[in-house]
This record gives C-alpha cells, sequence and structure tokens, in this order.
C-alpha cells in the first residue's frame, strides 16, 4: 500500500473529486479525515471506514477548528493535505454581488492558505509531506462570467509556487492540480444551467461550450483525477513540486 502510515485531510470530500481521492487514499492505506459543507461527508466516511468533519470554509474560524480537529483526529500530524473543496457562481464582474465575490475567495485561497499555515509545521518537523492542491485549466486561463472563481484558482497555482520554496528542503512537495471539466455534481449542475440558460440540450452544452476547445472530446472522470492526485502523493513524486499539472484534455494547447 502506498500510503500505508500516512494520514491525510481531503476537503470537498463529500463528492466528485474530493471523494474519488479520499476513497483512493484510503484504498492504499492512507488514515482519511474526510471533510465537507455539506453533512453527506458522515455517509461517505462511514462507508470506507473512515472520519469526518462538517465546516463551512466561508468562516475563517471554521477553518481554523476544522485545522485543530483533523490534527488531534491525527494525533498532531497530517501528512498530506488535498485542497479541492469549492464552488462556482456565474456573474458578469458589473452584476457580481461583492459578498458572494469575497466568500468565494475565501472557500476556494484562504482557506487552503489557512489549512496549509497550520499542517505544514507538523510536516517540516517530520521531514515529509504532501500538499495537493485542485486548481483547474482556469488557473491558467480565463473565461467569461467567472471573475471569482478564476481569480481563486490563478492564486491558488501562486500559493502552490510560493509554499513549494519554502518547504521544499524539509521534504514537502506542493503541487496544483489543474483538470478541464470534470463529471461531478458541480459539472452536472453547469451543463443544466446553461442548457437552461441558452435554449439548447444538455449534450450541445458539452460538445459545443466545454468540450469545443478540447483534444480529447469526452468529461474526465473524477477516479482519474483521483490516480494523479495519488501518483504525487506518493513517494514515487518526491521531486515533482511547485507544478501546475494540467489535465485538461489539450484543452489549453491552442
Amino acid at each position: 500500500m502506498q500510503l500505508k502510515d500516512k494520514t491525510a485531510l481531503v476537503t470537498g470530500s463529500a463528492s466528485g473529486i474530493g471523494l474519488a481521492i479520499a476513497q483512493k487514499f484510503a484504498a492504499e492505506g492512507a488514515r482519511v479525515i474526510l471533510h465537507d459543507v455539506s453533512p453527506g461527508v458522515n455517509a461517505e466516511a462511514k462507508a470506507i471506514g473512515q472520519t469526518a468533519l462538517v465546516a463551512d470554509l466561508a468562516s475563517p474560524q471554521a477553518v481554523r477548528n476544522l485545522a485543530a480537529q483533523a490534527l488531534k483526529a491525527c494525533n498532531g500530524r497530517v501528512d498530506i493535505l488535498v485542497n479541492n473543496a469549492g464552488f462556482q457562481s456565474i456573474f458578469a464582474v458589473e452584476d457580481f454581488p461583492e459578498e458572494r465575490w469575497m466568500q468565494m475567495i475565501q472557500v476556494m485561497l484562504i482557506a487552503p492558505f489557512q489549512l496549509i499555515k497550520h499542517t505544514l509545521p507538523a510536516m517540516k518537523q517530520n521531514k515529509w509531506g504532501r500538499i495537493i492542491n485542485v486548481s483547474s485549466l482556469h488557473g491558467v486561463v480565463a473565461s467569461p462570467f467567472k471573475s471569482a472563481y478564476i481569480s481563486a484558482k490563478h492564486g491558488m497555482i501562486g500559493l502552490t509556487k510560493t509554499v513549494a520554496l519554502e518547504a521544499g528542503e524539509f521534504g514537502v512537495t506542493v503541487n496544483a492540480i489543474c483538470p478541464a471539466y470534470v463529471r461531478t455534481p458541480l459539472v452536472d449542475k453547469q451543463i443544466a444551467d446553461q442548457a437552461s440558460t441558452q435554449g439548447i440540450s444538455e449534450n450541445e452544452v458539452i460538445e459545443k461550450i466545454m468540450l469545443a476547445p478540447a483534444a480529447i472530446k469526452r468529461l474526465i472522470e473524477p477516479d482519474e483525477i483521483a490516480e494523479f492526485a495519488l501518483y504525487l502523493a506518493s513517494d514515487k513524486a518526491a521531486v515533482i513540486t511547485g507544478a501546475s499539472h494540467l489535465l485538461d484534455l489539450g484543452w489549453t494547447a491552442r
């Protein structure tokens, strides 16, 4: 088992990418703390014999509490941190509610910084750690009407590079995963919303909007992201740090 005796905290793991990563890590021997804002995470954790913590990352104090609870549950040591939690709201910049914009930055950029801040000291002390930030292809390119999401995902790449430089000498690697559209409940909702807004079928949304720039014309499955996260978390990836890994179906090759 690649992650035997390792502990991991995976945010946003009630479904989608986060759940797939939590399941993969648990299957490889890690003790996993699943987190989500949804109480549904409790059932998912129970199903794989792991622990769940419910917290709203929109609250800075709740993030601090989550870090403290995770460290306590793992005897003061989180070896692997996966910052995955996120959500989208689609508005033109001039119409974007300011509170909503700031909430998204808190959940997808400030909360990851907070969790890194509180878990990194033990990683440094133990001379081993893995921080995996789930960014997006929108961490390197932009699309209209997603200013908060794109700002947070771009910022996450900058955070990844900075912490990688600070932590490398201590055996801690820090990487970002930047996927294109993954088949998750969040993406399913986007597909349905765009189909309704534009008056086209959901298949047309996928083919003509989401996959139009892609070389490989399909959605990514959550397990494919989880497999890559497992590689980054393993000792096999010990020389990889500070990188933004595009799993984007060739979306950004143009």
